[in-house]
């Protein structure tokens, strides 16, 4: 068994989970199984009850974990899949730590951080390697070196390396190498300075991953070798990419990290053969057609909000050799501006999921847009309950209809709370969460875009359909295209007298892959490829 923990310093959001992922990529094109594992210091449980704008977008597995949104990037890059294990927050470590104390499982011992603590996180390791059965973990530690809340994290890693020897564990330190525009020249003490701090603790990183917008001159390499008492062929080269994230690991296969791993792990193993992955690269850096989609959110101005949305778009536009160009539209100015305004232009609009009352009359109004301008429309979650509100009010005469979450005192609850869900009053991990079979109706866009019977997806919602409008809502033109298994719940409508306005209870875009897109996502841009003809012609 192989461990490489995979740190960061200088600063946050430079990429650690995208080097971890791509750097799994390689591995695992060269034919070993690897499982990846994301480490978070904060003390919340999960990211579950976080807000998008603090955490960016909460990444829900099959088995129904809400997690870190690097665990997207993890799925995307390779062929694994995740569970609730490969996400571990110290919320989580401190939970059970307690617990553990509660009943006295410590035999009466003072529980300390060390050994208490630490052997803990070790636990979660070994835990994910032993259950996923891979020749090679990858263990991220999120947050940045020095930070007080991840040192149990760096501590245990420095034990667990020190226990499995050094044929078994690999530290890559992700850094950031700023370039001094008034200087010339690229500054290697911030790097020197985070690896100071590693090896304070007790880590000698074997790998050193450069970010910069600038590429390393071979004096600059030989400073961060010789300070930093990494190897010359150690310090690797990531430069900001130009196209898209998925150029990542054709780089650092350039930079040879890949081979430099097998090295340090003592392990024998053939090339990585990425010809697939230059391929999809090659259909994004050059698309046949372009595409405008505007997304309609209320969390637009964080940038990893929807970050699974935007991979979706990509892979779906790969897909059909078309360049997709995201407008970002704020649901709030919708109404303070209005759809024709914000949406005029657009080729498709997705409108994604979301919480809360702020900005629902602007999703409603995008949906709106849509209907009456025979637009594309693909409804993720909140966005199918917005187009159903839109629906019922202005083409069913329904004039009050809400979502009981929205409005509680309406007299038409289009949108309702889950039985099941009335009686909860913890938010945290209460949801309808994870995988859950969708049964796809015959003669509907939704079949059609699947081209089969049944499909898995994954949900993170708790209010549904109101079923009691089932039928009202039908004799208008509202057509429900997918059910739950045992038919009970609506999982997908759609609209008779539109050309493709399609919204799912689900989140089709956690299952989107760079190869094998989903196939919601390709039938919404085929749609929108044909309004643009039809426009544009």
């Amino acid at each position: 068994m192989k461990y490489i923990f995979v740190t960061g310093g200088v600063i946050s959001s430079l990429g650690k989970g995208i080097t971890a992922a791509a750097l799994g990529t390689l591995l695992e094109r060269r034919g070993v199984k690897i499982s990846l594992q994301k480490l978070d210091p904060y003390l919340n449980v999960d990211p579950g009850t976080m807000n998008p704008y603090q955490h960016g977008e909460v990444y829900v597995l099959e088995d129904g974990a809400e997690t870190d949104l690097d665990l997207g990037h993890y799925e995307r890059f390779t062929n694994v899949k995740l569970s609730k294990l490969n996400n571990t927050t110290t919320g989580q470590i401190y939970e059970t730590v307690i617990q553990q104390e509660r009943q006295g499982k410590y035999l009466g011992k003072t529980v300390q951080v060390i050994p208490h603590v630490t052997n803990e996180i070790k636990n979660r390791i070994m835990r994910v390697a032993e259950s996923s059965g891979c020749d090679i973990l990858i263990t991220e530690i999120g947050g940045t070196t020095g930070d007080i809340e991840g040192l149990p994290f760096l501590e245990a890693i420095r034990q667990m390396a020190l226990e499995v020897g050094s044929d078994h564990a690999l530290f890559v330190h992700v850094t950031y190498v700023p370039y001094i525009k008034a200087a010339g020249e690229l500054k290697t003490k911030p790097t020197q300075q985070s690896v100071a701090k590693l090896r304070e603790i007790g880590i000698q990183p074997h790998v050193l991953v450069c970010r910069s917008d600038h590429p390393l001159t071979e004096e600059v390499r030989a400073k961060l070798s010789l300070y930093c008492n990494v190897s010359i062929e150690g310090v690797i080269e990531e430069l900001d990419v130009q196209h898209t994230i998925y150029e990542v690991p054709l780089m650092l296969q350039k930079e040879k990290l890949d081979a430099l791993v097998c090295k340090y792990l003592k392990l024998d193993l053939p090339e990585a053969d990425l010809t697939d992955w230059k391929a999809f690269v090659e259909k994004i850096m050059h698309p046949s057609h372009k595409l405008s989609i505007a997304v309609v959110g209320k969390y637009i101005g964080h940038q990893d909000a929807y970050k699974s949305i935007y991979e979706a778009l990509t892979h779906a536009g790969a897909f059909l050799s078309c360049g997709v160009e995201v407008k970002k539209v704020d649901a709030e100015e919708i109404e303070e501006k209005g759809a024709e305004t914000l949406l005029q232009g657009s080729d498709g609009i997705l409108v994604p999921g979301g919480f809360g009352s702020r900005g629902i009359e602007g999703k409603i109004e995008a949906a709106k847009y849509a209907r009456l301008h025979l637009i594309p429309y693909l409804g993720l979650c909140l966005g199918m309950q917005t187009a159903i509100i839109e629906f019922s009010r202005n083409v069913v005469g329904l004039t009050d209809a809400h979502s009981s979450e929205f409005e509680s005192m309406t007299s038409n609850p289009v949108i309702c709370l889950l039985e099941e869900q009335k009686k909860l009053s913890s938010l945290g991990g209460s949801m309808r969460l994870g995988s859950s079979l969708c049964k796809l109706l015959p003669n509907t866009k939704a079949y059609e875009a699947y081209g089969r019977d049944t499909s898995r997806e994954r949900h993170r919602h708790r209010y549904e359909f109101n079923v009691a409008y089932k039928s009202l809502l039908e004799k208008f033109g509202l057509k429900i295209s997918g059910t739950t298994e045992n038919g009970e719940l609506v999982e997908l409508i759609e609209l008779e007298n539109h050309p493709w306005f399609v919204g799912c209870q689900f989140h089709p875009e956690f299952q989107s892959r760079p190869n094998s897109p989903h196939p919601l996502f390709v039938a919404f841009l085929k749609a929108s490829l044909e309004y643009r003809k039809k426009t544009h012609s």
